[in-house]
């Protein structure tokens, strides 16, 4: 799939929030407070809200997060989707338990923080399924591209000055032949840096998947020990955040 040009001039210019509005909401996090929220214009004169990231607060966490000397390259998967979607809160009308995931990307080697990195981030819903492959989530369809017009848990955002996104969405549910997982990629300077995924710790996934909605969704297959691209350095370890988790992870890029 194409992550050229194209990509990055969209989240500027069609429809989306500019760079610069979006950077802008941004900037002044550290002294709003987390509720906060500033509504910016888009390209096309409509207006969308940007929550702003808590990276003073989250700043401190990163240091006991998973990070590599190089991110692992993982496989994009069928289900991406070049949305467009510039938001932090990417639930729509999905239930489940509460995820809130941290990302900071920065360089190789020199782990200085990436400004102005565009992070995507999507996964299935509690019940295994992806918005716009919904039919071929549920094996009803082998169409190769969208069937739908959904697009719940996926979205993008993105880094500040301390090279940080967040996103609020759900704990991923299960689907056969994969363990539980999110797909990120990173963009820069009309390059796509990195695409990967990322993995859950296999007790807290057991906590989240005896609760609602997911404890409806039986027969399990596949599990981080025996997925056959798992990957232990991508893998979060959720900690407890009122009702639910919040996951925090480097990644570490080449951008040169």
């Amino acid at each position: 799939m194409n992550d050229g040009p194209n990509r990055r001039q969209a989240l500027a210019d069609r429809g989306s929030v500019s760079l610069a509005a979006l950077l802008a909401a941004c900037d002044a996090d550290d002294e709003r407070a987390p509720s906060t929220t500033t509504q910016v214009t888009t390209s096309e004169g409509a207006t969308t809200t940007v929550r702003p990231y808590r990276a003073a607060r989250l700043a401190g966490l990163f240091d006991d997060a998973p990070a590599c000397t190089v991110t692992p390259q993982q496989a994009e998967g069928p289900y991406y989707l070049d949305t467009d979607l510039i938001r932090s809160d990417i639930r729509e009308d999905r239930q489940g338990v509460p995820l809130s995931l941290a990302i900071r990307v920065r360089g190789q080697g020199s782990r200085e923080p990436l400004n102005s990195a565009v992070v995507d981030v999507w996964h299935c819903d509690a019940d295994g399924i992806y918005s716009g492959f919904e039919a071929a989530s549920r094996g009803e369809s082998a169409a190769h591209g969208p069937t739908d017009d959904a697009r719940y848990l996926r979205g993008a955002q993105v880094t500040n000055a301390d090279g940080i996104v967040e996103f609020k969405t759900i704990y991923p549910g299960w689907y056969r032949g994969r363990t539980v997982h999110i797909h990120a990629k990173v963009h820069l300077d009309n390059r796509a840096l990195l695409t990967t995924q990322l993995y859950l710790d296999e007790a807290v996934t057991a906590a989240v998947h005896r609760r609602e909605p997911y404890s409806d969704h039986t027969g399990r297959d596949t599990f981080n020990e025996d997925d056959s691209i798992f990957d232990d350095r991508t893998r979060l370890k959720p900690v407890r955040e009122g009702n639910g988790y919040l996951g925090v992870i480097s990644f570490d890029v080449a951008s040169a």
